[in-house]
């Protein structure tokens, strides 16, 4: 196992809490998990491996209610699917040097914390159904091969990407979130198991107390927390974990 700088046992207690408060919101919270283990020096191998377990486990409930009760909302995701799952298994696949693995975490992340930070207004282009079919065909395979690299479900993409694409309100898009992501992060797990193995045993810890934290807030309700609150205070990890990366990649440079 990587060595960390932190003991498996606080981790999992921080783990616990940010599910939990993450959960009491209804969000999911992965992109914070990466950052995470980012931030206390988890290795290439075991970033994407945690990530993608953890999002698996805390989205098969979300997913199973989708696909029960939700059925009609998957022609929202359907086209960013097709391309989506098999880009996550190749994902999954590579073993990607330090620098390139580093260098697609930090745009990822920084384009999560802006999507966080600095929302807005998404119009629909003006785009003919096939334009905006092969717009999405594109930008799943492009989110499914994050997803397999570094561990992010892409799920805090693609409410954006159903606007943009005018193919459903952002109620529909966030309903569909917890299945895309459970969907890419059962392929790019699925791959890395297969080519891509490490040890998990030793981080038994921390994704029990993701799932218990997640579990409790689920549970527990919103608080005195609204999802836009959670958001910004918990993106405030991703911004931690972009300056240890540009450190890390500057480091590497030179």
């Amino acid at each position: 196992m990587d060595t960390l700088a932190i003991d498996i046992l606080m981790l999992a207690f921080i783990f616990a809490i940010v599910a939990f408060f993450y959960a009491s919101v209804g969000l999911g919270g992965g992109s914070s998990y990466t950052a995470i283990l980012t931030i206390f020096g988890a290795g290439t191998a075991v970033i994407p491996m945690v990530s993608l377990t953890l999002n698996v486990l805390v989205t098969t409930v979300g997913s199973l209610v989708f696909l029960k009760k939700k059925h009609a909302r998957l022609r929202l995701i359907a086209p960013f699917l097709f391309t989506s799952i098999p880009m996550a298994y190749l994902g999954g696949m590579l073993h990607l040097p330090k620098f390139i693995f580093y260098l697609v975490l930090l745009v990822s992340l920084l384009f999560a914390a802006l999507r966080i930070y600095f929302p807005k207004e998404t119009q629909p282009l003006p785009l003919t159904d096939q334009g905006k079919l092969f717009l999405a065909l594109g930008c799943g395979a492009l989110l499914g091969l994050v997803a397999g690299i570094v561990g992010i479900g892409g799920g805090i993409y693609l409410v954006p990407l159903i606007l943009l694409l005018g193919l459903g309100t952002a109620k529909e898009a966030a309903a569909c979130g917890a299945f895309f992501i459970w969907a890419n992060s059962v392929a790019g797990l699925a791959a890395r198991l297969q080519f891509n193995s490490i040890d998990l045993i030793p981080f038994i810890p921390v994704i029990l107390a993701t799932v218990l934290g997640g579990l409790f807030g689920s549970i527990m309700g919103a608080g005195h927390f609204t999802p836009r609150t959670m958001q910004k205070i918990l993106g405030s990890v991703l911004v931690v974990a972009i300056i240890f990366l540009t450190r890390k990649i500057s480091l590497l440079v030179l």
